[in-house]
């Protein structure tokens, strides 16, 4: 008698679940990304399409689009190519793009137009963390102050033995970005482009933080 098999047919049709979300797993990554997106504030990002004109094809909705960015920053697919690419053979940016393919010159468009408010968003994933209890509010003076008293503080034994454990405290965090998630280049030139790319870099670190710690998202 011939071993019996499961069935297995690459060009039998398949009903897939009606709901996206369900192509992955609870608890996945991509869906927690979705989830935090949700949660914040896009006004600035929306209301910088009230301005323009309602000729041409419709853009592609941007809560997607940062869904997009903010987890190909979090996998290490930071190219817009690698992004368009992954919403083919990745289920993690096809479940974020509505199972739509938007082509790579619309996310570099996307996020060269919305770098500076993509870079905001930082702040808002940072008060998701302060909720969530990972990091400590801090106010910082505008006077400058804050610099004399870390100068101080350095000169003192302890503060020269918790700048000694700088390598354990700090550095990971690089060598994290630039390791493991694979971050070897800011994408775009200048100053301005950059500082922005890194608060996006930065909330995409925080926003790991809060998803290995299985905190829900915590009420505003």
């Amino acid at each position: 008698m011939s071993k019996t098999f499961r069935a297995y047919d690459l060009n039998q049709l398949l009903l897939l679940p009606p709901d996206l979300r369900q192509w992955l797993p609870g608890g996945h990554l991509a869906l927690y990304v979705s989830d935090v997106v949700d949660a914040l504030d896009l006004s600035a990002i929306m209301s910088s399409y009230e301005e323009g004109d309602l000729r041409g094809r419709p853009p592609y909705h941007p809560a997607m689009m940062v869904k997009l960015l903010i987890y190909g920053y979090c996998v290490g697919k930071m190219s817009s190519r690698k992004i368009e690419r992954a919403t083919y053979d990745d289920v993690g940016f096809r479940v974020l793009s509505g199972n739509q393919q938007p082509d790579h010159d619309s996310i570099a468009e996307f996020r060269k137009r919305q770098l500076q408010e993509l870079g905001q968003l930082f702040v808002q994933v940072l008060q998701l963390c302060q909720r969530a209890g990972l990091v400590k509010p801090m106010v910082t003076p505008s006077d400058g102050s804050v610099r004399a008293e870390m100068w101080q503080k350095l000169k003192s034994p302890p503060g020269r033995a918790l700048y000694n454990r700088r390598k354990v405290i700090v550095e990971p965090v690089f060598a994290h970005i630039k390791h493991l998630r694979g971050f070897r280049q800011f994408l775009l030139r200048g100053l301005e482009k950059v500082e922005a790319e890194w608060l996006l870099i930065c909330l995409t670190h925080n926003l790991l933080k809060l998803f290995r710690v299985s905190k829900p998202l915590p009420a505003s």
